[in-house]
């Protein structure tokens, strides 16, 4: 079991030390759960009572935080942030072993760097280029004249269309289609013609796609996913969107084509967003907003209702459906007012 003193915790994470430096810390959990030889963090005030009853060995806390707890503790800016980098260390995700499985399928033609890791049942076709370190995990697919960049990983069953071009250090968690076609018909009478989907999805360094997540292959020029991004599960990104760099997209985001999102947005989870606009840099959109036309200014934006109980509910359904009486009732009152 991986274990560390605090002290030695401190110094990696640039952390302030208060109490025992040599206590050592093996796991890390909630402040409602966490344990002896466990460290806990406090990242909101609304918690603070719960310090009283915390069992962990130590807390990461704020500089205003600290007067609260009697015992160990590190002391920083940001403890969320800090949490992130602390559960590295003790991240159990397994390690891939370094080889081909047997049971893989390999075109001749593909171009392996070092230390390459793929998984049973692996199917990759033609001109392929995997770069090094690249993990492939069981059950994938991944089409012709696609490269993935060094350190990327595809975890079980991702499906890789061809001429797909991946960065480095990306991570694709299982049940991901990237680069399938995007949704284009013409109609010929009352007949639906295929529109062949010509372009391709380039993505940046460092992107992690969810699980289920579907990115379509442009129309005609490409969609792109630029560097940094995270994108959660279950979401749906159209034929030529464009997402910039470092922007975070909240599970099942629906996103029509040539949408084009600035730099350090984040959109919030079952979020709906139009084809043909433009979402400037440094836009949030809370969770289940609707988006239907460009955004130019930076800011938080918010459309979906919250729950109500359903008698309210159903007395705000009637008044919005008659919106439209009421407001010529209203102007027929005011301009009486304004005759008399």
């Amino acid at each position: 079991m991986f274990s560390i003193r605090l002290a030695e915790l401190a110094q990696q994470l640039d952390a302030e030390l208060h109490g025992n430096g040599d206590i050592a810390i093996s796991g890390i959990a909630s402040i409602e759960s966490a344990k002896t030889g466990q460290i806990t963090f406090l990242s909101s005030r609304r918690y603070r009572n719960k310090l009283l009853t915390c069992q962990a060995s130590a807390v990461v806390l704020t500089p205003s935080d600290i007067r609260f707890f009697n015992g160990s503790s590190l002391v920083v800016k940001n403890p969320y942030l800090t949490y992130a980098r602390i559960a590295q260390f003790f991240d159990s995700t397994p390690k891939s072993d370094i080889g081909i499985a047997p049971s893989s399928v390999i075109h001749d033609t593909v171009q392996f760097g070092k230390n390459i890791s793929i998984g049973a049942n692996v199917v990759i076709e033609s001109d392929v280029v995997l770069g090094d370190h690249v993990v492939i995990g069981a059950g994938c697919f991944i089409g012709k004249k696609t490269h993935i960049g060094s350190g990327s990983r595809l975890l079980a069953n991702v499906s890789i269309y061809h001429a797909v071009n991946i960065g480095c250090d990306c991570l694709i968690q299982s049940g991901a289609v990237i680069g399938s076609d995007g949704f284009g018909y013409a109609k010929d009478g009352e007949a639906w013609v295929k529109i062949p989907q010509l372009g391709t999805v380039i993505i940046g360094h460092r992107v992690e796609i969810g699980a289920c997540t579907t990115i379509d292959r442009g129309s005609l020029d490409n969609t792109y996913i630029g560097n940094d991004v995270v994108i959660d599960n279950h979401c749906q990104i159209a034929h030529n969107v464009i997402i910039g760099n470092n922007t975070a997209i909240a599970g099942g985001v629906v996103m029509a084509g040539s949408l084009k999102i600035g730099c350090y947005c984040m959109i919030g989870g079952a979020s709906v967003i139009n084809g043909h606009i433009e979402i400037c840099d440094k836009v949030t959109v809370t969770g289940m907003g609707m988006v239907m036309r460009s955004i130019t200014e930076p800011g938080i934006y918010s459309s979906g209702i919250p729950v109500q109980p359903n008698r309210v509910w159903r007395k705000t359904t009637v008044l919005v459906m008659n919106i439209e009486d009421i407001r010529q009732r209203l102007n027929i009152i005011e301009n009486k007012i304004d005759k008399e």
